[in-house]
């Protein structure tokens, strides 16, 4: 349960903090948690790779777990529509080649064990099953205030569409 209030808490913060990253054409959006069905509809096809869809089972937790590819390398997410960006550890950014400097976490994220910075990055492709995202907006944090990767409204609102509905989250660009 710890757990659970702790990844709510950064995730909240997240939502407050990076929505000033994003593009401006980007609305900000989430989905409440206790909704059964959440559906997002970009009006115009998004500039990437050619589309495709891609269904993945809720786990016994009840959350959405897939596994991507960030720049190539493969990455595991939990699918997070109340995060406005992809979020990353700094040990799953090293992996990828990213090493922000102190002077670049200037995100302030607040969480139940205080205030935490975050490094505003930039992901050149992201990938889950056979859809391609570019260019795709994300937060470096500290290791110990995110212990796994999320998969947020940056890499979500790019798609045409995405539902989550009878345990099911499906992605179709």
């Amino acid at each position: 349960m710890r757990n659970f209030v702790f990844y709510a808490l950064i995730i909240l913060a997240v939502a407050l903090i990076a929505p000033r990253f994003l593009n401006s054409k980007v609305a900000p959006a989430s989905a409440p948690a206790a909704a059964k069905v959440a559906t997002f509809e970009q009006s115009s096809r998004p500039q990437n790779s050619s589309g495709g869809t891609f269904t993945v089972r809720r786990d016994a937790r009840g959350h959405f777990k897939v596994e991507g590819r960030v720049d190539g390398r493969r990455m595991d997410f939990m699918v997070d529509t109340g995060a406005t960006v992809i979020a990353i550890p700094e040990r799953e950014a090293a992996r990828l080649g990213i090493h922000p400097a102190r002077r670049e976490y200037t995100a302030q994220i607040s969480t139940a064990n205080g205030t935490i910075l975050a490094a505003p990055t930039q992901l050149a492709m992201v990938e889950v099953g056979n859809i391609t995202v570019r260019n795709v907006r994300a937060v470096v944090m500290p290791d110990a205030a995110l212990s796994e990767n999320l998969l947020g409204m940056s890499f979500l609102s790019r798609l045409r569409k995405f539902e989550m509905a009878d345990g099911r989250l499906l992605l179709e660009q």
